[in-house]
């Protein structure tokens, strides 16, 4: 196994092993071979990168903003310049094909760094001026070493989407991402070497959240914690900190509803678009809209052209580009994802197309493959709409009117996003304002606009990032009053 790639930490601007000399396997989801090992970082590699991120700290805050700007745009020069190598790597580490890393993941990372480049040169605040002769202005200053962890199934888009706000606001930056899919992370790490980030602004440890995430959310030096995960780690993540009031934003799970009126366009640029909301990369995306809601004057004609197009959809190595879905992310996610597939038949399900696991030819006959399913005939309180699935999955519900529609879609203890498809414009404005989400597509979806809020309600989280929303949650408001009389 002398090809293995051997991975490492960066801490205080160098690439290092973990102190304790123990690793983790890391698996190619397409093929189950073991590809690389990744640092199973403990307590001591946490307090190194905290050090080291404190010592960095007085200079990078009191840095000129144009310089923070011009150092994140160099990051992001030499993610481009090799974006095709990112692109194969994130396909290699996560299963998902490499054409969606190259349109989407990697793209995205590049923006996310370019995009809080200049929003940082942008950045305001806001003053106030009392009768009698005062005035007062807000000073948002940066809060010191911050936290980020980062989930498996956008490794790198979402490493970045925390990253790059926390850095552009003169934080320093302890990050830890999924030691699932660690790979274009380390990659990263010597992207910012390369691009001349001075020691110590941003240090990446690898492990597991049971070691390396719990030594992060509990070290004393860290004035903010960034998380998008799980609702279960979230929860333990609030808990932890609640006692040190430490700042969090979490972002969450979703069991997000697509809600298709019968008047809705049934062009194939929308056919396709629905496919990409419930399918893409694998379903594991915290934004796919899992619960697909369909008025009865036309679900019958619905279910039968959407399992025919899911059907069509193509399985397989995320190498191929005629492939539209590749591998979920590790077996066991697999197992958890089959398990699931169980249980929708145990509550009485109606399997309509897929549930089964999926063996290509060739290199790929061992990988951990998942054909897409949908599912009909269970009601909104099975398990099997209430619980995150977070695989290529998704159930066909029908609903008659507006009220039962809204009812059905707000009826989870979710609420990150939702979709609404429908042409008549006042419907959609008023089903948007009732639905319980923190972002709702009409007639779309995943269009970002890297300027508005992203985040959601109920257990799908706390807090907003992105625009103006991360550089305030990475930056701490002081009110200054001055008398003029």
């Amino acid at each position: 196994m002398s090809d293995l790639l051997k991975l490492a930490n960066l801490i205080d601007g160098r690439l290092i092993s973990p102190q304790n000399g123990q690793w983790l396997d890391v698996f190619e989801p397409a093929t189950a071979q073991r590809y690389a090992d990744c640092p199973d970082s403990d307590a001591a590699d946490i307090d190194a990168a905290v050090a080291a991120a404190t010592r960095a700290y007085p200079a990078w805050s009191a840095a000129p903003v144009a310089e923070r700007a011009r150092l994140l745009e160099r990051i992001a020069d030499r993610i481009e310049v090799r974006l095709e190598e990112f692109a194969q790597a994130e396909s290699r580490d996560s299963g998902k094909p490499v054409a969606l890393a190259r349109r989407l993941d990697i793209p995205r990372a590049v923006s996310n760094l370019r995009f809080f480049a200049t929003a940082i040169t942008q950045f305001s605040s806001e003053s106030h001026a009392m009768d009698g002769g005062a005035i007062n202005y807000t000073l948002r200053q940066p809060l010191g070493t911050v936290a980020c962890i980062s989930p498996w199934n956008l490794p790198l888009y979402l490493f970045t989407w925390k990253i790059a706000p926390a850095l552009a606001a003169g934080n320093t930056v302890v990050a830890k991402p999924s030691e699932v899919t660690p790979l274009t992370a380390w990659m990263f790490a010597q992207a910012c070497i390369d691009a001349g980030l001075p020691p110590g602004v941003l240090n990446i440890v690898h492990g597991t959240g049971a070691r390396t995430g719990q030594a992060l959310i509990a070290h004393p030096g860290i004035k903010a914690i960034s998380f998008t995960g799980s609702t279960r780690v979230g929860a333990a993540i609030a808990s932890a900190t609640a006692p040190r009031f430490i700042k969090t934003s979490l972002e969450m799970g979703g069991k997000n509803p697509t809600l298709v009126f019968a008047d809705w366009e049934a062009s194939e640029a929308n056919w396709s678009t629905l496919l990409r909301s419930a399918f893409s990369n694998q379903g594991q995306i915290c934004l796919c809209g899992s619960r697909i809601l369909v008025e009865r004057a036309v679900y019958e004609p619905f279910k039968s052209a959407f399992v025919e197009r899911v059907r069509a959809l193509r399985v397989g190595d995320p190498q191929d580009p005629a492939n539209d879905l590749g591998a979920v992310v590790s077996r066991t996610h697999f197992d958890k994802v089959m398990g699931h597939l169980a249980l929708a038949r145990e509550e009485g399900g109606t399997i309509l197309c897929g549930g089964e696991a999926v063996h290509p030819q060739g290199r790929c006959a061992d990988g951990w493959f998942i054909a897409p399913t949908l599912i009909e005939g269970l009601g909104a309180d099975s398990r099997t709409n209430q619980e995150e699935i977070f695989g290529p999955v998704a159930t066909l519900i029908p609903f008659d009117g507006e009220d039962e529609a809204v009812a059905l879609a707000n009826a989870t203890n979710y609420g990150l996003a939702a979709s609404v498809w429908t042409t008549n414009l006042k419907r959609a404005h008023r089903v948007a304002a009732r639905l319980e989400s923190g972002i709702v597509w009409i007639n779309c979806w995943l269009k970002r606009d890297l300027r508005t809020p992203f985040g959601g309600v109920k257990q799908s989280g706390v807090g907003r990032e992105g625009g103006i929303d991360a550089l305030r949650f990475f930056t701490e408001p002081k009110n200054v009053c001055v008398d003029l009389e």
